[in-house]
């Protein structure tokens, strides 16, 4: 791990050297304020205007140096743009490829011009995130606030940079249209669906998007996986090459993602007719449907160390276990047994192979083709989550075959017994083992953000950007350079739970409580939808499938909507406060304040918690990777592993209080498995406050 300090030398372009943000100075003026405050002779007030002021100087260097590389960038389009003009009137054919080639120059510096501005954006963030550490979570909330908001302000010109991206159309529409023609000079608007790329374009963009957190609809879905993005490696030290990628390798991993969000809720409809019929009260669907999630906090630490290893072996693990877990949740209605029943879902709950999914993913899919592949595996998710319950729906039949029962509580069990089987089959004949297991690829690769982290769409899916390696080793590092020369050991990833808890700040805290509590609301919704609608409408199976796939189809649409436009136009913060204002709202007016209670209530505040939590889901993880250590980030014990076992923890704890709410009436369940969410919803919106000027 190279630490900021190490980089800024090595990164930045000679003639530029006097305009970079000296971070090294910075270091030591917050070095001397320490030592000052200690010995008592400045208050933190004095140092906290004294920084200030320095930084400020630091900003206005950086801001006018740039301000000038874009005033000569533009003057040089403009110039192309004149020859341009003059090859037109002319018809002069030979000179395009001329002509291209130097606003390819241009291109080049803009790249350079735009890593300028990524690197001191990144200096400015570690040096606010290092005084915050010295000094208390203070400095970065007074100066975020009094500089960020101002209108004349030159630290938002780093942060969002409104000439630069100017400066980037109009190289990208002049570099397109002399490409794509080459001479028959029709507009590129006529005919958009064929317009080529070109690689500088590409890269200008990339730059643009790092910068300025743009995204899209697929970068703001991939981020849901979180699955590691290399910012800054070329095609030519790609770890996996095109020869090696095995595409029938990725399908069953992605399939195997599918098929254990199928797995995971197409008992949903039935859980609670299911405990009935075993003796047990309605509410026990709680325990039925959150034993998978218990065993699912141990699974995600041994299936990634696993990964470590092999791909194959863990994926057959999984289907082994997943075969026999649903034959005996199958079983059970004949066995007449609950033990039976929870045994067969834990078994479920420990084949989950989603860290191998992703880590996979990471690790053997080539860097061009990683984002649409962490993009399937989201959608993956997303439809097996929708799918899972309207199969259930379809599963209405009842017959008997010998002494084995067929009905709406066995079949889920039976069919993805058979699936699994079928899949075992599929992977045993086709699966083909990387072939660059090596030490290398392993540390190099494992930052394991996500490999382990957030367990999808019930753990992961509402989530806008890949985590960056880039990203994570130098916006969100605390320790790596609290020294000129850090020891190794500085570097090193957590080695425990306890020493990843001790590297949480109060923003990564506050991240990981709102993980906790959307992932309790969606949990509370889900797992006892089918026992309030029944007692309150008297909805059949099929109903409550219908309802419950209804919510799983708006997770693509509302993710299309938010990571195409609603990120661009807001920062992540401002979207994650709105969402949880939404959430609570929709948890408030999901209360029966009445004796009546009406479908339109129930059906309209479940689609306002449920749509919004997606949409919190994606900024929070966006913002966590942002905010974390990038010890955090590598390893097993990171900061993926520690927002996966939240939202789990949140998802166990919610089917437990279904469960035991049970106990004082179904009368009383909606309001008394509610009051939880309320509360903490509260808390997390109050973190938020607290923390929102670091979120920066």
């Amino acid at each position: 791990m190279v630490n900021f300090g190490k980089r800024l030398m090595v990164d930045q372009v000679e003639e530029w050297k006097g305009y970079y943000i000296n971070y090294k100075l910075m270091k030591k003026m917050l070095k001397q304020y320490v030592e000052q405050t200690q010995n008592g002779g400045k208050d933190r007030e004095q140092v906290l205007k004294e920084f200030s002021r320095i930084l400020d100087d630091q900003i206005e260097r950086i801001v006018l140096f740039l301000l000038q590389q874009q005033g000569r960038l533009a003057s040089r389009i403009e110039e192309l743009g004149e020859q341009r003009t003059a090859i037109l009137e002319q018809y002069d054919i030979s000179q395009v490829s001329q002509l291209r080639d130097a606003y390819r120059e241009v291109g080049f510096d803009l790249i350079k011009l735009l890593r300028f501005v990524d690197i001191n954006a990144t200096g400015v963030r570690k040096i606010l995130k290092k005084f915050d550490k010295r000094f208390g979570y203070k400095f970065t909330d007074y100066y975020v606030t009094t500089r960020a908001n101002h209108p004349y302000s030159q630290l938002q010109q780093v942060f969002k940079q409104v000439g630069i991206v100017a400066v980037v159309g109009a190289l990208s529409r002049n570099l397109e249209y002399l490409q794509h023609h080459e001479g028959s000079f029709v507009s590129i608007y006529d005919h958009p669906a064929v317009t080529l790329k070109d690689p500088i374009i590409d890269q200008v963009n990339h730059a643009v998007q790092k910068l300025t957190h743009a995204t899209n609809f697929m970068q703001f879905l991939g981020q849901h996986a979180l699955i590691v993005q290399e910012d800054g490696q070329s095609g030519s030290e790609d770890l996996v090459d095109d020869q090696n990628y095995h595409f029938m390798s990725l399908m069953l991993n992605l399939v195997n993602t599918f098929l254990y969000m199928v797995n995971t809720y197409i008992i949903v409809p039935t859980a609670d007719d299911y405990a009935v019929s075993l003796g047990a009260a309605a509410t026990v669907c709680g325990i039925i449907i959150g034993s998978m999630a218990v065993a699912q906090v141990f699974s995600s630490v041994y299936f990634s160390a696993w990964s470590n290893r092999s791909y194959f072996r863990p994926l057959v693990f999984s289907s082994i276990m997943l075969f026999f877990g649903n034959l005996l949740y199958a079983l059970a209605y004949d066995l007449n047994s609950l033990i039976v029943l929870l045994i067969g879902r834990l078994l479920c709950g420990l084949g989950s192979a989603r860290a191998v999914n992703r880590r996979y993913i990471s690790d053997c899919v080539p860097l061009k083709m990683r984002l649409q592949a962490s993009a399937g595996f989201v959608s993956a998710s997303a439809l097996g989550m929708a799918c899972g319950p309207a199969l259930a729906g379809f599963l209405q039949i009842k017959f008997k075959i010998y002494s084995l029962n067929f009905n709406q509580s066995t079949l889920p069990g039976w069919v993805m017994c058979i699936a699994w089987l079928i899949y075992l089959l599929w992977l045993w004949l086709t699966f083909k083992e990387p072939e660059h297991f090596s030490k290398s690829v392993v540390n190099k690769q494992s930052s394991e953000s996500g490999h382990q982290g957030n367990t999808n769409l019930e753990e992961g899916l509402a989530q806008p950007l890949l985590i960056g390696r880039e990203r994570n080793q130098d916006e969100n590092s605390e320790d790596n350079d609290d020294s000129e020369v850090a020891s190794e050991n500085s570097h090193e990833p957590a080695t425990s739970i306890a020493s990843a808890y001790r590297l949480l700040t109060p923003s990564v805290k506050a991240q990981l409580l709102i993980y906790f509590m959307l992932k309790y609301a969606m949990e509370i919704l889900l797992s006892e939808s089918s026992v309030v609608t029944t007692y309150y409408f008297s909805w059949s199976t099929s109903a409550v499938a219908i309802f419950l796939a209804i919510l799983g189809l708006t997770v693509l649409p509302v993710n299309a909507i938010v990571g195409s436009y609603i990120t661009n136009l807001f920062e992540d913060r401002q979207i994650l406060l709105a969402s949880e204002v939404m959430v609570l709202i929709g948890i408030i007016t999901s209360f029966r304040f009445t004796p009546h209670y009406s479908i339109p209530q129930y059906v309209i505040s479940a689609l306002i918690t449920f749509v919004f939590a997606e949409v919190l889901e994606g900024v929070n993880l966006s913002l966590l990777s942002r905010v974390m250590s990038s010890r955090l980030s590598r390893g097993t014990y990171n900061g993926g592993l520690l927002s996966t076992e939240a939202g789990t923890l949140a998802r166990v704890i919610a089917d437990a209080t279904i469960t035991a709410a049970g106990y004082l009436g179904t009368d009383l369940l909606l309001n008394v498995t509610l009051l939880p969410p309320l509360v903490i919803c509260i808390a997390s919106i109050a973190a938020t406050l607290y923390t929102y000027n670091t979120l920066y």
